[in-house]
């Protein structure tokens, strides 16, 4: 077996919230993990569908960012974006 090769191994603190709530439409579960790994943006996972990305308020004012991430309409979509403004 050949050597492996490490684009990089790193072990860093982060701090994760958990939170849960339901749209109009549908429930979303979400881990939110916040490290120095992603400048200042947030690793967003949505636990129920098994869909993360790396968001920052650059990536809310993307037309279709979240739709195309997490896989939902345009309205569940302003639900999570109107949420993750709170927060980012």
């Amino acid at each position: 077996m050949s050597e492996r090769f490490y684009l990089y191994d790193d072990i860093e603190e982060t701090r994760t919230r958990f939170v849960s709530f339901m749209g109009e439409q549908q429930r979303f579960d979400l881990a939110i993990i916040s490290s120095s790994r992603y400048y200042g943006k947030q690793l967003v996972l949505d636990v129920l569908s098994n869909r993360f990305a790396i968001i920052g308020a650059d990536d809310l004012e993307e037309p279709g960012y979240l739709e195309h991430a997490y896989n939902l309409s345009a309205d569940d979509a302003e639900e999570l974006r109107s949420f993750l403004y709170e927060i980012v």
